[in-house]
């Protein structure tokens, strides 16, 4: 019989370069050679202490704006009516006096008309705790009465006091109950009901005109009679008992929690009446006297109560120190996470979300400060930042963020405008824009946040934010820890890699902050990412000019540093290896990159330092990135690569790798020696040192990984004719019929790579075992006896794998072996 046809014959080798056209083979292509690594995100430990900025910080404490304060009613400023000088002046010690009349002669800038003193009054406190006596003061006091009041009051004045918590209920609980009901109402003269103070309803023919001069005066006044005698009467029944109840608590002494709450309901009345009536912002006549009032609420230090209040007196347009100091009082109460509770109750982040939109952030620029502080503190907490997600947060952060741009970027202001560019000239900017950056990384650990971040250009703005900032260490830090977050998700990493401005602006922060571990160590983990996903990705980061240089310069100096310091390691200065080389792993497998990576002398020399020096118990995944790099640049094997010229050297250190207990180690150092095997000296020094006992071992593993490499190596050797009767005798044609077995269903490709390799341990004539490697092949070979995934996109994959991987090999095997039973076959005398 004719013997079996040359083609037949040739060995199979594990060969690289062909391209094909195919995602199955693709896969199969890099998985015997190429490999992109993956690592863990570099670990940000969170501020014991909530403050502005975290002990970290590379700002020093006197060029910072505080965390820590105390504010008292005194710091606030009732008239409200003159702009922030910018020159802060220390707080007088006296009260200002809070005249809290009905139809008083009243200045609405802060002056009231002298009054005697009045004689000492025995009242008791709205939380009904113990009698007093009050002396003549300012905030403590009710002003004396016109003698409309006096009409009202049938009882004598020592009785009221004790009905006063009553009537604030009273008054809270209409309030409430009308307030919904109201706001349906078209815009009509009040019919205010007398059963709020339990007094009649006085004439509306009261005089009022000094207070409408007043009030016209500071812009205020502009209303016919009829109108300014309306909110006359809507102040006497509305406002002012619950003015009266503010009156009867004394601050400085402690305060039930009942009477906070009933504080509490109080202001949430009054704010939702003055909101129906049309009555917040600076539309009330009165309302510096309504400050006054809510100002020294202050003084009784509840958190509780001074968020109601907060909300309130930001409903009032406060402005200039008002501002400033009610936005450090919130930022005083979110710095303790026990009251986050109390953020998600009171709805005072609406009122927060606002002032990061103002149009004029240089003269309220410090306010914006401690609000986006604030925010950034509550998005810390997880249900407070979906709270937040869900009232649009991330793009009003933007938006302020971009504003902060225009304002300090010189090419986008205006020639005639250059008072407030550069951040020198405005370093409240770079302040707020550490808060905002910090508060985006909050958002970032939300998984519903990051639609949010693949659209309205979100990438770009964080990238010109580093690119303005450079010098700002901890601008710098916080946009690298939300870059190194959201690489990690595909969509995410796609979204950056599209951003072309980012590659040249991560290499110049490499070069210019190389010594900064913490980011340097963010900036190549989103590097690594980058080049792990997009193939484009890989190649724009080596075409940027001195690519190469800057990150093998840091790996150099990374290495010699740990090297010295050896001793007493340190474990940011590997984690900053771990992520460099795995930057230089995933570029290595665009062939331009992988090729010039390949040729570097500085670079193979690196990585094989590490593999050398580290100890794999110590730098597990060091050693494992050094060898997995080695790998990927084996892979280019032309004339001139350093790795083809170090191949004994190599050999060497991965003989030492293959005894380590570490299968991670020892999987990597065989996938070199598969694709070194390729080299005649390599296969020699496998033979002769009894690599090849260890390796056929391997194939008893149930890791379908480790087969595959071993089944690389072995294929290679056995292309030596003097090679393939060694291996027999080590019993490696069973274990690849084991692993076929085993694997097939399952690994298309493995079962392809054992079909290869035992095509090449077979002599011709061969029969041991062969029926049964038949059988194996004749089964799989079958389609229809075959079980397929349930998955249709698996069950494609699967199929492709099946076709384009297995069958061909197996059929040239299934061949083979059926020729050989043939030749043995006895040949029959004719009868």
């Amino acid at each position: 019989m004719a013997s079996v046809e040359r083609d037949k014959q040739d060995p199979f080798y594990l060969s690289h370069g062909a391209k094909r056209p195919t995602s199955a083979e693709i896969v199969t292509e890099a998985r015997r050679s190429l490999r992109i690594l993956g690592t863990q995100r570099p670990f940000t430990p969170r501020d014991e202490q909530r403050q502005l900025f975290g002990d970290a910080s590379a700002r020093t404490r006197d060029r910072r704006p505080p965390s820590s304060f105390s504010l008292h009613a005194r710091n606030f400023e009732a008239s409200d009516s003159r702009p922030s000088s910018g020159t802060r002046l220390s707080p007088l010690e006296h009260k200002p006096k809070l005249p809290l009349s009905k139809d008083e002669d009243y200045n609405e800038s802060g002056t009231a008309v002298p009054k005697p003193p009045i004689a000492p009054l025995d009242r008791k406190g709205l939380a009904g705790a113990r009698t007093r006596q009050l002396r003549p003061r300012s905030l403590t006091r009710l002003p004396p009465m016109t003698q409309q009041s006096k009409e009202l009051h049938t009882e004598d004045c020592h009785e009221q006091p004790k009905l006063s918590l009553e009537t604030v209920q009273r008054t809270n609980t209409n309030n409430l109950q009308h307030c919904n009901a109201r706001r349906d109402r078209t815009e009509a003269p009040p019919e205010l009901s007398t059963k709020h103070s339990g007094m009649q309803q006085p004439s509306r023919a009261t005089p009022q005109k000094k207070e409408t001069d007043t009030e016209a005066d500071s812009g205020h006044g502009d209303m016919t009679g009829r109108d300014a005698t309306d909110e006359s009467v809507f102040w006497n029944f509305e406002v002012l008992p619950v003015l009266q109840e503010f009156e009867a608590v004394m601050p400085g002494g402690s305060v039930s929690e009942e009477t906070i709450e009933q504080l509490c309901d109080a202001c949430t009345a009054l704010h939702c009446v003055l909101a129906e009536r049309g009555k917040l912002g600076r539309r009330l006549k009165k309302r510096s006297t309504l400050l006054r009032a809510l100002f020294r609420l202050i003084d009784l230090g509840s958190d509780q109560l001074n968020l109601a209040l907060g909300k309130l007196i930001l409903a009032l347009n406060v402005s200039g120190n008002n501002l400033l100091n009610i936005c450090k009082l919130i930022f005083k109460i979110s710095r303790s996470s026990s009251n986050d509770v109390l953020f998600q109750k009171n709805s005072i982040i609406d009122s927060l979300l606002p002032l990061l939109q103002c149009e004029d952030l240089y003269s309220n620029g410090e306010a914006v400060l401690y609000t986006v502080g604030s925010l950034k503190l509550l998005s810390g907490n997880c249900a407070l930042s979906r709270l937040l997600l869900a009232k649009d947060f991330i793009s009003v952060l933007l938006q302020l963020a971009q504003k902060l741009l225009r304002l300090t970027d010189p090419d986008a202001l205006p020639d005639h405008n250059p008072t407030v560019a550069g951040r020198d000239q405005n370093p409240i900017a770079g302040h707020i824009l550490v808060q905002l950056t910090a508060a985006l990384r909050n958002m970032a650990d939300l998984s519903e946040s990051r639609p949010m971040f693949t659209s309205n250009d979100v990438f770009s703005t964080l990238c010109k934010i580093m690119d303005l900032y450079q010098d700002d260490q901890d601008v710098c830090l916080n946009v690298a820890r939300i870059l190194s977050k959201l690489s990690s998700y595909a969509g995410c990493c796609y979204a950056l890699s599209e951003t072309l401005c980012c590659y040249r602006l991560f290499l110049d922060l490499l070069s210019k902050h190389s010594r900064k571990q913490n980011l340097v160590v963010r900036l190549l983990f989103t590097l690594g990412n980058l080049a792990a996903r997009s193939s484009e990705a890989r190649e724009r980061v080596y075409e940027e000019e001195g690519a190469a240089d800057i990150l093998i310069g840091l790996f150099q100096h990374y290495h010699r540093a740990a090297f010295l310091a050896s001793k007493n390691p340190q474990h940011e200065e590997e984690d900053v290896l771990v992520k460099l080389i795995r930057v230089l792993a995933n570029l290595s497998i665009h062939p331009t990159v992988g090729r010039a990576l390949a040729a570097n002398a500085l670079c193979v020399q690196l990585l094989l330092e590490v593999m050398e020096v580290r100890s794999v118990e110590e730098s597990t995944e060091l050693v494992v990135n050094a060898s997995a790099t080695i790998n990927n640049l084996s892979y280019y094997q032309e004339e001139g690569t350093v790795v083809r010229a170090q191949h004994t050297h190599i050999s060497k250190l991965l003989l030492r790798l293959l005894l380590s207990s570490n299968m991670d180690v020892v999987l990597e150092a065989t996938r070199v020696f598969g694709n070194l095997s390729q080299i005649k000296y390599v296969r020699h020094f496998i033979i002769e040192n009894k690599v090849h006992q260890f390796i056929v071992t391997l194939l008893d593993s149930k890791n379908p990984d480790v087969c595959f490499s071993a089944c690389g190596v072995l294929m290679n050797l056995s292309v030596d004719p003097e090679y393939r009767t060694i291996l027999r005798k080590e019993g490696a044609i069973q274990k690849l019929m084991d692993c076929l077995r085993d694997f097939g269903p399952k690994d298309w490709q493995l079962a392809g790579l054992v079909c290869q390799t035992l095509w090449n341990c077979m002599e011709d004539g061969e029969t041991q075992n062969m029926q049964e490697l038949l059988e194996i092949l004749s089964l799989y070979s079958d389609q229809t006896f075959l079980q397929w995934p349930s998955c249709d996109d698996v069950k494609e994959y699967q199929n492709s794998c099946w076709e384009q991987d297995f069958l061909p090999v197996a059929q040239k095997l299934k061949k083979r072996i059926q020729s050989n039973m043939n030749l043995m076959e006895p040949i029959s005398e004719p009868s």
